[in-house]
């Protein structure tokens, strides 16, 4: 037997290990194992070669728990090691410290034949042991353990031992659910699915006399040749929906899915797939998959895929990929930009051949794709310029378009005096059908935008094509969505809408959130006497803020949303209204608006006199006789304003024709809807 230390110059080795290399202790199993298809894979080459004599025989790779004794068992029938080659590989791990060790191995990759990653065990071992035969017939076999010190014990064996390696772990108690049988196979799931040598974890199992019984049959826990490994034109549609369904099991079925295939000037296989998504869970849950030579990564791919193309499921592969020493993080490198352009590039090629050659299926689950393809366009310009040939828009009847294709559709009918092409949009056909129906009257063509980031979207295409706006319907009156060089005549005065209007901010809807602001247009009498409608500019910018997070969420979040209560100056109640306002009024209605009409000539001959004077300029006498004036025109206005709102107040057809508005705009609830339905009866009666 021979004693020694592992030739290390830091007291022990392990801390690096476990600070600087292994963030998750259940990366060990992914080593050891690997290790072990490394083992495999080399004697097949050797074998190949003529230079391993004999028949290799059964390769499987097993692994077993012992759940009493608290072990875990890797055994493979690799090529083994001899004694010197325990030595060289083992125990002669030379670093002065982390840094200078992270530095000398950074671009080298040790983790293949055991070396660094075999350590990884004893971040859950107490006591690791080898037990190994090196394929050379001439060779002993050989014993090794320690006891994660840097003291080892290692001796050559009498028995002889069958080719390949045995690593037993004694798990330490605080690792103790790595000698559970579960846990271990939910990690062998995990890192070790795709592995290309056969691994049997234990025996299958069947239900027999009320129990789980061992069958004579090895339990083989990977596919040696998944699909991604595999040529397209050898695989069928249900292969790869069975394939979906064996990575992310309980999903819906995808969309479609994108093979990816490269040997120059990188490696790279995978197959990505286009999910239904339907919340923030599953995009949180089910991830791209990340492999270098079918051993499992990671599923945090940012980097390798871009930003928008994280939404995606499925398997990327590439052995070009750079990682660190533990293969547990992406770095650096120019490959990395490479290999995210690629994938952008045949993402981009394959949606353009579904939509040129499938066009009616691509239509069917536009639904479902648009947040892809818009995230893209919005975060990604090289994909957005392939993307503006397969992006859709659909209209209220079902039809879709691409933008280019629209804009020729409505050009003719909906452009403005200006020159501006309206695309007019809406975001809830039913909630908001009196405005659509407006719209629809008019002859318009209507879009429904109703998806997470289409604000975004129509503020970037906006951008892109000057002489083009979205505008949502229930933005403005009909009239003025897109602005003809005709207008209708109003049939309320400048004078009279002055009177009307504190009547109808008497009846205002009282909400902190939320600012009310009268206006009156020259609308058709036919159309609604009252109607409400929410700038397009402000709501946008917080619809938009309310997707991106951070600072500018905040910021729109607090601001109150801002409403117009548009009144339509040529309807017939309208027009009642300011009748019975004028009635109740009486003669001292006339008298103040004389009065009114007089101080303000007064205030403007007297502004004729200060001419062409700065403030500064003018005499004290002269910026007293400006602020009395000004301050008797305000006092005339409030006593006027304040007898309309008392008025106001008590007329119940103000009230009721902006609660048909709110009703219309689902804004009207609780105590408010209550009292609409009792004043409505009350109105009937």
């Amino acid at each position: 037997m021979r004693n020694g230390k592992i030739g290390v110059t830091t007291e022990n080795i392990f801390p690096v290990i476990k600070k600087f290399l292994y963030s998750d202790h259940e990366i060990f199993l992914r080593e050891l194992v690997s290790n072990a298809v490394d083992a495999t894979q080399k004697l097949k080459t050797l074998s190949s070669k003529g230079e391993a004599e004999g028949e290799l025989g059964d390769l499987t790779i097993h692994v077993a728990v012992d759940e009493a004794s608290k072990t875990l068992t890797i055994t493979d029938r690799g090529i083994g090691m001899t004694m010197e080659e325990v030595d060289r590989y083992i125990n002669q791990i030379a670093f002065s410290g982390a840094e200078e060790f992270m530095a000398k191995y950074k671009d080298q990759a040790i983790i293949g034949h055991f070396g660094l990653g075999f350590y990884s065990s004893f971040m859950v071992a107490d006591k690791v042991e080898i037990f190994t035969q090196s394929f050379k017939s001439e060779a002993k076999s050989v014993h090794w353990s320690c006891n994660g010190s840097p003291e080892f014990e290692m001796e050559e064996m009498e028995e002889k031992l069958d080719r390949g390696t045995r690593i037993v772990l004694h798990i330490s108690e605080d690792c103790a659910e790595y000698a559970q049988r579960t846990e271990i196979a939910k990690l062998l799931r995990k890192y070790c699915h795709f592995l290309p040598i056969a691994i049997a974890f234990g025996k299958k199992q069947e239900w027999k006399d009320g129990k789980y019984v061992d069958t004579e049959e090895w339990n083989i826990i990977n596919d040696t040749n998944p699909l991604w490994m595999r040529k397209p034109s050898e695989i069928s549609e249900e292969q790869y929906k069975a394939f979906y369904s064996d990575l992310y099991p309980m999903s819906e079925e995808p969309l479609f899915y994108i093979h990816l295939n490269i040997d120059y000037p990188f490696n790279l296989t995978g197959i990505l797939y286009f999910p239904k998504l339907h919340s923030n869970f599953e995009i949180q849950k089910n991830k791209i998959q990340l492999y270098c030579n079918q051993v499992f990564v990671t599923d945090e791919v940012t980097g390798i895929v871009p930003e928008y193309l994280t939404l995606l499921h499925g398997v990327i592969d590439s052995p070009d990929i750079p990682l660190n020493v533990s293969r547990s993080y992406l770095q650096s490198d120019a490959n990395v930009k490479k290999i995210s352009s690629y994938i952008t590039r045949k993402v981009a090629d394959r949606l353009q051949e579904l939509f040129n050659t499938m066009r009616e299926d691509y239509e069917k689950k536009w639904d479902d794709l648009k947040i892809f393809i818009q995230y893209g366009i919005l975060t990604d310009e090289k994909f957005a310029e392939k993307a503006a040939n397969f992006m859709l828009l659909k209209s209220i009847e079902g039809k879709y378009y691409t933008p280019a294709e629209y804009v020729e559709k409505i050009k003719e009918t909906q452009t403005d005096k200006d020159g501006f092409t309206i695309a007019l949009y809406v975001d809830d056909i039913e909630g908001k059908n009196a405005f659509v129906e407006a719209a629809k009257a008019k002859g318009y063509d209507i879009l429904e935008m109703n998806g997470q980031l289409d604000s975004h979207y129509i503020q970037y295409y906006e951008s892109k094509n000057e002489k083009v706006r979205f505008v949502r319907v229930d933005s403005d009156v009909v009239e003025n969505l897109i602005r003809k060089e005709e207008r209708a005549a109003m049939s309320l005065s400048s004078e009279q809408q002055e009177i009307m209007r504190p009547v109808f901010e008497s009846q205002m809807p009282t909400d902190a959130k939320i600012h009310y602001h009268v206006s009156f247009e020259a609308m058709s009498k036919d159309a609604a006497p009252v109607v409400i409608t929410q700038n397009e500019f402000m709501r946008r910018m917080k619809d938009m803020a309310a997707t991106s997070g951070g600072e500018m969420s905040r910021f729109y979040g607090e601001m109150p949303d801002n409403f117009t209560i548009t009144v339509n100056g040529n309807h017939p109640i309208v027009l009642d209204i300011l009748g019975e306002v004028e009635r109740e009024y009486g003669d001292k209605l006339r008298t103040m608006g004389k009065k009114i009409t007089a101080a303000e000539q007064e205030e403007h001959r007297f502004e004729e006199t200060i001419k062409g004077k700065k403030s500064e300029e003018l005499t004290p006498e002269e910026r007293d006789m400006q602020e009395m004036l000004s301050k008797r025109i305000t006092e005339l206005r409030m006593e006027r304003d304040s007898r309309l709102e008392e008025i106001g107040k008590a007329n119940n057809k103000v009230r009721q024709i902006i609660d048909l508005a709110l009703l219309s705009n689902g804004m009207l609830k609780g105590k408010n809807l209550t009292e609409f339905i009792q004043r409505s009866i009350s109105l009937i009666e």
